[in-house]
């Protein structure tokens, strides 16, 4: 659910989990991982964004690449998600009116009847101030931070960075796949674009400021 911790990790908690999940390991044809593969497991789920001391207990290896993306931009999509009703990830939840949409992060119960341009704001805010806290307890050296842009102006370049720090190689399809504009995901709504945001902009305006302190030590 929200910023996950880990006072609850068990050592049979654990060992479930990590049997779960490479019981689910593929490769990047789709084929079953061996269990005695030595690999490195790419993880993106925006949730677990809230777990990373669970994930470091779990994954003492573990590399963290932090995507972040402009706040007026990304609490356009998170608007756009909500309205939409396509991204429902907590049904009926409780002290809360109806479903909840995206990441539960701390304080949300703040949020209850408030705008949703204030509850997207504060996804966007809080989850990145979690994840800088979080980080900051980890060595420098298990960590990249990437702007959303960037990668999207210059996939070659960040995505050789992130290769690098994860001490990976590049293949001859990452090699192509960076040579050209980069494929929509396939969780995409609608295609991105930079000034998307403005369909919101009043809204977005009203609470932009609230992103400021987080979005300084982002951009540092």
């Amino acid at each position: 659910a929200s910023h996950t911790g880990v006072s609850a990790l068990t050592p049979q908690r654990g060992q479930a989990m990590l049997q779960s999940i490479a019981s689910r390991l593929r490769d990047v044809q789709g084929n079953p991982v061996s269990g005695h593969a030595s690999v490195r497991w790419l993880e993106k789920t925006p949730k677990n964004s809230l777990r990373i001391p669970l994930l470091k207990a779990l994954f003492p290896d573990a590399l963290f690449v932090h995507l972040w993306r402009e706040p007026e931009e990304n609490i356009a999509s998170i608007m756009t998600a909500w309205r939409r009703g396509n991204w429902v990830t907590y049904r009926n939840l409780p002290d809360w009116e109806g479903n909840w949409s995206l990441l539960l992060p701390p304080g949300w119960q703040s949020l209850k009847g408030r705008p949703l341009p204030d509850i997207a704001a504060h996804q966007w805010t809080t989850t990145n101030r979690v994840i800088l806290d979080d980080l900051a307890r980890l060595p420098a050296s298990d960590q990249l931070r990437v702007r959303y842009s960037d990668l999207c102006s210059d996939p070659g370049v960040i995505v050789r960075q992130i290769v690098d720090f994860a001490g990976l190689s590049m293949t001859p399809e990452l090699e192509n796949r960076c040579s050209r504009n980069l494929p929509f995901s396939r969780f995409t709504d609608t295609p991105p674009q930079t000034d998307k945001w403005r369909q919101y902009e009043t809204e977005i305006l009203s609470v932009v400021h609230t992103t400021h302190d987080v979005k300084r030590v982002l951009s540092i």
